[in-house]
């Protein structure tokens, strides 16, 4: 068990906020890890494995354009599903992620090992991109360690400056 799962528990029952998560790259090794932690139930709604095209469109609400105008794999793509797996499972804040875990389906502009991963709270929606070399089985534990670990911090900020959600 990783301590970034411990200090999200901490944080998200302290503060009161509850959780949801969209996968694709990751393919539900977040939800895995969330849901590791006894009592995880108590502030964590839940998942959509938005590993194709059409789920992101149908079940989560990334709108078509900006899939056809960016490409599943991108900072637009990653906002979009936060934000809209946030109002669908009814959560405080989401995580979301999309990208590229290998060994097939990079190219120069968008890498193996690419991804891009979002939080949406009820205010605000922000993303960033990493980029890891290893297979795909180091590059999903990768992932999964970023998104944890940023929403770790994020958490962290927004408890220090006493930002609700």
């Amino acid at each position: 068990m990783n301590k970034a799962e411990e200090k999200l528990a901490r944080l998200l029952t302290e503060m009161g906020i509850t959780l949801a998560v969209v996968e694709s790259a990751t393919g539900g090794l977040i939800s895995h890890r969330i849901t590791n932690i006894s009592g995880s139930s108590s502030y964590y709604k839940g998942s959509i494995t938005a590993y194709s095209n059409e789920i992101k469109l149908k079940l989560v609400g990334v709108r078509v354009e900006t899939l056809t105008a960016h490409g599943a794999v991108s900072h637009e793509i990653a906002r979009q599903m936060a934000e809209g797996g946030r109002r669908v499972l009814h959560a405080d804040i989401c995580i979301a992620d999309t990208g590229i875990a290998g060994p097939g389906g990079g190219s120069d502009e968008k890498p193996v090992g690419l991804v891009y991963i979002a939080i949406a709270d009820r205010s605000t929606s922000e993303s960033r991109r990493f980029v890891f070399s290893g297979s795909r089985l180091e590059n999903k534990k990768n992932f999964a360690d970023a998104a944890l670990s940023w929403l770790v911090c994020y958490l962290e900020n927004r408890k220090n400056q006493k930002k609700s959600f």
